[in-house]
């Protein structure tokens, strides 16, 4: 790890935050991207004939209208890979306390912030700035910290003890969030006609990654972005933002603007979910913009099977007439092995797993 932050500080390591701080009037040429993967700002494409799904969770715990929202994750997952869902469970202090303490983490000196600089992403904790500062070709305007999150006792003390209320917060938040995965992939498997218990004890032993993401304003957002178009490797992504900013693609590859709706959680399904439904659902591609006015804060709470546990199509959901196995198996590990050595944005991992179907 020592080597890999001298080389990270002999490429002059400089986070966007560091950029915004400066006052720089234009983005510098290495976050600028070809002006076909421009975001289209202003535009309204998409978001008005639009309506993104957001499920009432609480409906879940109500024995007689249960079925309605299990209908209702079924169909928004089939047509987006996304929902938002209010009446979570999660109380707004705790996710209040969460985003106050990030904001204090990004402003913090990057003196202390590089202490846990990385670009290996095998590190349990590692600071950073676009997505691995060391080989992206392009650069994009987020800085974040990223952290093993579950189970809470074995990685918390990793965690950065600046500011000092980080650990406590922060580790409520996820607390919170792990409890939700485990009701959400119930009601999903559920939607796929699975025993609600399915990959249950893969849940409660599996990994959460916690990426806790800054994008400060930017110059020039029209020729910049926080994220490049991708899908996560989790089986379920919770985020919190603080502002709007996230676009998922819909089915017709329009960029869609996701609302800001105060007090909900977002749900982004994953590959894992994907490869799980044998394709019925399908991991949602998203990015995000920046903006020339607004910081934007972001926790995106990744669940995953055990870093080793192979994931395969549910029995249930193949068979050998009309359903078969439609991709290989894979675990969380697979994929970070993948993306230490391929350039993810050119080829999506999940696509090197799916089956050639006669």
């Amino acid at each position: 790890m020592e080597e890999t932050k001298k080389t990270l500080l002999d490429d002059s390591f400089t986070s966007a935050m560091a950029l915004t701080n400066s006052g720089v009037p234009q983005v510098p040429d290495r976050y600028v991207l070809p002006p076909s993967q421009r975001p289209a700002l202003g535009s309204s494409l998409g978001t008005t004939e639009t309506t993104l799904p957001v499920i009432d969770f609480s409906l879940l715990h109500q024995p007689s209208l249960r079925s309605r929202a299990i209908h209702e994750i079924n169909i928004a997952c089939k047509e987006f890979g996304f929902f938002q869902v209010i009446n979570h469970g999660t109380p707004s202090s705790v996710v209040k306390d969460a985003l106050d303490a990030a904001t204090l983490f990004f402003d913090l000196p990057v003196e202390e912030k590089m202490l846990l600089v990385s670009a290996n992403v095998h590190e349990p904790v590692r600071y950073g700035t676009s997505l691995n500062h060391s080989t992206d070709s392009v650069h994009y305007w987020r800085d974040f910290i990223k952290h093993y999150s579950h189970p809470l006792s074995k990685w918390i003390d990793m965690w950065p003890s600046n500011p000092p209320c980080y650990k406590d917060k922060v580790g409520k938040y996820s607390e919170a969030t792990h409890v939700l995965h485990k009701q959400l992939i119930e009601a999903i498997a559920e939607s796929l006609g699975l025993e609600k218990t399915y990959l249950q004890e893969e849940i409660e032993e599996g990994s959460q990654v916690m990426a806790v993401n800054c994008y400060p304003t930017c110059p020039e957002p029209e020729i910049a972005l926080g994220m490049p178009p991708h899908s996560d490797f989790s089986s379920l992504t919770i985020l919190l933002q603080s502002s709007q900013g996230l676009q998922i693609m819909d089915c017709n590859k329009n960029w869609v603007s996701v609302p800001y709706i105060e007090g909900a959680l977002i749900v982004q399904l994953g590959d894992q979910v994907e490869v799980m439904s044998n394709g019925i659902y399908k991991s949602v591609i998203h990015r995000v913009t920046v903006n020339k006015d607004v910081k934007r804060l972001s926790f995106a709470s990744l669940h995953s099977l055990p870093l080793h546990k192979k994931i395969s199509p549910a029995p249930k959901l193949v068979n050998e007439n009309n359903n078969a196995p439609a991709y290989g198996e894979f675990s969380f590990n697979d994929f970070l092995e993948y993306i230490s050595s391929n350039d993810f944005i050119q080829q999506r991992f999940i696509d090197t797993i799916k089956k050639s179907i006669p």
